[in-house]
């Protein structure tokens, strides 16, 4: 069994910030159930979309499957967490190697690990949880997922 998740990115100049400051091509990743995903966004906080409407607003994007032995229980830890507000702190605090995490609010991909890791999906090291960025999770990808 595995949760499938999306990595995205945009033109705009807060995914070019991200991207910099992470080395990676994803600014963005998402949960994504059947044809919906659930995500924590900078100006919606943590929220629910259809993935049609996630795709529509990327410039790039790629699906990937990563293991996950009660896919349910990511989703639904995910699901817990709708209308908590971004993790704006913790966003700064990456950027200065500064543990500044809000409990009560998340970026998203401290939402994903977080979600994953209380489904049973050991991905992370437990203390890497809220410090997980979507290169992190690209990483976790297996070899030949898609480019």
């Amino acid at each position: 069994m595995s949760v499938r998740l999306l990595f995205s990115t945009s033109r705009y100049p807060f995914s070019l910030l991200i991207r910099a400051s992470t080395w990676s091509r994803w600014s963005h990743v998402a949960l994504v159930d059947a044809d919906r995903v659930i995500e924590a966004t900078a100006l919606a906080g943590v929220r629910e979309t259809t993935l049609a409407h996630a795709i529509a607003r990327a410039s790039d994007y790629c699906l990937v499957d990563l293991p996950a032995a009660d896919a349910p229980a990511v989703i639904a830890a995910a699901r817990s967490q709708l209308g908590k507000p971004y993790d704006w702190s913790a966003i700064a605090g990456l950027g200065l190697h500064r543990d500044w995490q809000d409990d009560d609010a998340w970026f998203c991909s401290e939402l994903v690990a977080w979600a994953a890791h209380q489904g049973g999906a050991r991905w992370l090291r437990p203390e890497a949880l809220r410090r997980a960025t979507p290169q992190h999770l690209w990483m976790l990808a297996p070899t030949g997922a898609p480019t």
